[in-house]
This record gives C-alpha cells, structure tokens and sequence, in this order.
C-alpha cells in the first residue's frame, strides 16, 4: 500500500504497456458478487452500525473495508468470494491484449498476486515495488485521507508480502521507489534492459 505501483504502472503503460489494475479488476468482481457479499457480510456490517449497499444498490466498499479488515477470517472470506472473480477478469484482460501485437506486453498492477496464483503462473516476472513503511504511511495519508488506525490495519494485512512473493517462487525484481517518478523510471528502464539482454 503506497509503495507506489500505479506510478509503475503508469510509467510502463506509457511505454505501450497494456496495464490491468487488479484493484478496480476486484472492484468490478465485488459488484459482479454482490449478492454473496451482502449475504455473507450484512450481519457483520450492522453489528458495527454500517450499510453495505449504497442508495443506488452498489456496494459500499468503505464499509465492506471497515468490516473485513477487521478480522483475518472475514478477510478471507471475503477473499474467496471476490478473487475468483478477479481472476476470471484479469485473465479475460491478458488474452485479450496478447492478441494485439502492437502491445508488448501486459502488466498487473497488483499488491497481492500471489493470491491469484492461476495468474501468477502466468507472469514472466514481478516487479516487487517498495518504500519505507514511514514513507508509505504519510503517502497513504495524503492519498486516502484513512485514519492512522485504518493504515495500519491495511499495513497489518499485507505485512511480509516480499516473503510471500519469495516463497511464489517468481522471478522477482525489487524496485526501490524512495524518490521523484523520474528515478523510478530510470530504475524500471535498467530492470527491464537487464532482463531483455
């Protein structure tokens, strides 16, 4: 969170990149679930004095984040409902655009890959982007304006996500990203010319 992969992303779609964010892929999948997640998630959410539904019947994913992020076994829950989904529609991205050959690849601007391991197999190679956690946390304050309690419990959740991407056995480049968008470019250019080589 924070570290800064839609910057990546974005310098590589500028490269002619076809870039698929895997948040709003999920944001997509919650809506096209919605029905289990309103089933499944509206006795937690009234407990603590939330609407899951908006006025116009959409999910209300603040309050879907206040109630899943409050315990790992609602966090997976609601992981088994709405990844597949997510899957279903990266996949449907990825052999959509390795049809066109004028695109030179695709990129899935995503935190938790490795919790989409049909995908992840997929992948040629990740490129893990990271900060400092103080870094991360005032960016996260300045982008989502969360309380710091919400960080941090956002940070809890995707806490050792290196080791885990390690133990995915990918290929994995780490990418410092501590600077302007111009030195994480150039820290992108070189890993990818040292891959091409």
């Amino acid at each position: 969170m924070a570290a800064g992969k839609n910057a990546a992303a974005s310098i590589l779609e500028q490269m002619g990149y076809a870039c698929i964010d895997a948040d709003l892929a999920g944001h997509k999948a919650v809506e096209n679930a919605s029905g289990k997640i309103f089933e499944h998630f509206a006795e937690e959410a009234k407990k603590k004095g939330l609407s899951l539904r908006n006025e116009d019947g959409s999910v209300n994913r603040r309050a879907l984040g206040e109630v899943v992020f409050s315990s790992p076994q609602l966090l997976q829950a609601h992981e088994a409902i709405v990844y597949p989904e997510t899957e279903r529609i990266i996949r449907e991205f990825i052999e959509e655009k390795q049809k066109d050959s004028s695109v030179p690849g695709v990129v899935i601007n995503a935190a938790v890959l490795y919790k989409l391991p049909d995908i992840l197999r997929q992948v040629q190679f990740v490129l893990y982007v990271d900060a400092p956690v103080i870094m991360r946390y005032f960016r996260a304050r300045k982008r989502d304006r969360l309380s710091p309690k919400k960080i941090l419990e956002r940070f809890a959740s995707q806490k050792n996500l290196f080791a885990k991407y390690q133990n995915s056995n990918a290929d994995i480049q780490r990418v410092w990203n501590t600077g302007s968008r111009q030195r994480l470019e150039k820290k992108i250019l070189k890993i990818l010319a040292a891959l091409q080589s």
